[in-house]
């Protein structure tokens, strides 16, 4: 497909994609693909394209004669970056951000005890960098800056805990700590005893410290849940 295919396509889901997780197009609405070609100036071989996509989420069904149908909520992609970005861009953003930063809570404290057990040289020292990085901008305003380092940190920590599922999971994380930027559900600053847990796990994995990883990302992890009751009840 062209590029302009692709921008077209892309246009689409856009739009489409955040109407039917936020609930505009309820489980079981039968969507046209010819109309829809229609409502978006596009080609019909275009919307298919982008039925395709939301196929691979599992948001809709495509069957002959009926059309294109929306699943269930339940049978949706939930772990997928994309749907989670278009959860979060919606009304039940505050719900959305509690059950991904409650899964959090229950796999990285483990992720990091394993880290510090298999992480190599260079995984201590990219993850000293980055919470390094952190402190850096932990000061002055610099949230976009400082979520650079924060989920490379966390990536970090998924990748070196030599678990391939937990390595798996570090777009599912690196999206929820940019939603909770980019829809300003943080402080101005970060919270100066979180950025230290941070500092502290990277001594604990770089000093093979299990326990002690473990239980500083338990914290780090309860402090997230703490800060959505304040800024996303």
């Amino acid at each position: 497909m062209s590029t302009a295919g692709r921008g077209l396509h892309g246009h689409v889901l856009d739009t489409l994609g955040p109407a039917i997780t936020a609930g505009e197009y309820p489980p079981g609405s039968v969507l046209r693909t010819d109309e829809l070609a229609q409502r978006f100036d596009v080609s019909r071989s275009v919307m298919r394209e982008a039925v395709r996509v939301l196929e691979s989420m599992h948001l809709v069904e495509s069957r002959r004669r009926v059309g294109v149908t929306v699943r269930p909520k339940a049978e949706w992609n939930v772990y997928d970056p994309q749907v989670i970005r278009w959860r979060l861009a919606g009304a039940d953003r505050p719900r959305q951000l509690r059950s991904l930063t409650v899964l959090r809570s229950a796999i990285e404290p483990v992720a990091a005890g394993l880290a510090a057990r298999h992480a190599t040289a260079e995984q201590c020292a990219e993850l000293t960098e980055c919470a390094l990085g952190m402190v850096a901008h932990s000061r002055g305003h610099q949230l976009h800056g400082y979520l650079v380092h924060d989920m490379a940190f966390h990536r970090v920590i998924l990748s070196a805990s030599g678990n391939e599922m937990f390595a798996r999971l570090g777009d599912l994380v690196a999206e929820v700590l940019a939603g909770r930027t980019h829809h300003d559900v943080m402080f101005e600053d970060p919270d100066p005893a979180a950025v230290t847990l941070h500092v502290q796990v990277a001594e604990a994995v770089r000093e093979g410290d299990a326990e002690r990883a473990e239980q500083l990302t338990r914290e780090i992890t309860v402090g997230a849940l703490h800060e959505l009751d304040i800024l996303a009840p």
